[in-house]
């Protein structure tokens, strides 16, 4: 298909709203997060911190471009009211992508306002933690699925799809769940270390850093139990759509949810570095990316009771 000049940007937008997101993750791994202090949207009091350091850096660098995704989602928005008409799903796509970037600043400015940043460990953090990752996998979904209208791609149907939206649904949800898990596993990793952990340290920890500890093993078991399940529906939509896209789709979708639960044993067993974090958060959004498009390419077929009787 060709690609038009908005497709094109929401592409680029989508592509660098991925790389905000890691630079994101990369200011909690590196404890970076208070390197503005509890000040926003000012750092350290200052429009432009004087003779930062590098964790100031860290964190100034990722508002920066968390303020730039903020206005090319915001200039998106604008081109997609001039080039659609009412009621186009590009439209809708795009507002919702700038609802989720809205949700992604007040979750980013509450971390720094509340102080759940660097070592923090309160259950304020645990619980925005999952809560920042849900406004993240919805902001992605809105803008794969503005890209991916605005390159063609039909909208799903509501009627005549038989037991697939309610599979598909459970899929994204449960590839959610697993994912709320994955990012407070992370921020066990940032501040209760392995290396770190002695017997002593385990004995102190409050309520909070131990649940930190036990989500540990508890996620390698969620992310198995979901990979078995997200391979049963990839089949068996696979099995109801003989399209070359589903297949396609079905294909990454295997291969990435394969090396994302690789990546993890590897996270585990090296001890979560920061580079080998990073690796597994960017493998867990594009599955998630796959997963939403797979579900809207396969809800935007035809009618399933129909296609059966032809």
């Amino acid at each position: 298909m060709k690609l038009n000049s908005f497709a094109k940007y929401a592409w680029f937008v989508l592509l660098f709203n991925l790389g905000v997101i890691l630079w994101g993750a990369f200011v909690r791994a590196s404890g970076s997060g208070a390197g503005c202090g509890d000040h926003w949207p000012l750092c350290n009091g200052e429009v432009v911190p004087p003779a930062p350091q590098i964790q100031t850096l860290v964190e100034f660098t990722h508002r920066l471009s968390s303020g730039t995704a903020f206005l090319l989602v915001a200039a998106m928005v604008v081109w997609a009211w001039r080039a659609y008409p009412a009621g186009h799903a590009v439209r809708a796509g795009a507002a919702a992508s700038l609802g989720g970037m809205i949700a992604e600043t007040l979750a980013g400015a509450s971390l720094v306002l509340f102080r759940w940043t660097a070592m923090d460990i309160s259950l304020g953090r645990i619980i925005i933690m999952p809560t920042h990752l849900v406004i993240t996998f919805t902001l992605l979904a809105a803008l794969v699925l503005t890209a991916w209208w605005a390159s063609g791609g039909a909208v799903p149907r509501r009627k005549g799809q038989g037991a697939l939206p309610g599979l598909l649904a459970a899929g994204l949800l449960a590839t959610l769940l697993m994912g709320m898990a994955g990012a407070v596993t992370a921020l066990g990793d940032t501040v209760l270390p392995v290396a770190a952990l002695t017997a002593q340290t385990r004995a102190t920890l409050s309520p909070a850093g131990q649940f930190l500890v036990d989500l540990r093993v508890w996620h390698p078991g969620i992310a198995v139990v979901v990979g078995v399940f997200l391979f049963f529906v990839a089949n068996y939509v696979r099995a109801q759509n003989a399209d070359p896209l589903i297949a396609k789709l079905t294909n990454a979708l295997y291969g990435l949810f394969g090396v994302e639960l690789l990546a993890g044993v590897i996270n585990i067993y090296l001890q979560a570095p920061i580079w080998m974090q990073l690796a597994h958060l960017l493998l867990a959004n594009l599955v998630w990316m796959t997963l939403v498009l797979l579900s809207t390419v396969t809800l935007a077929r035809r009618d399933v009771t129909q296609a059966a009787g032809e």
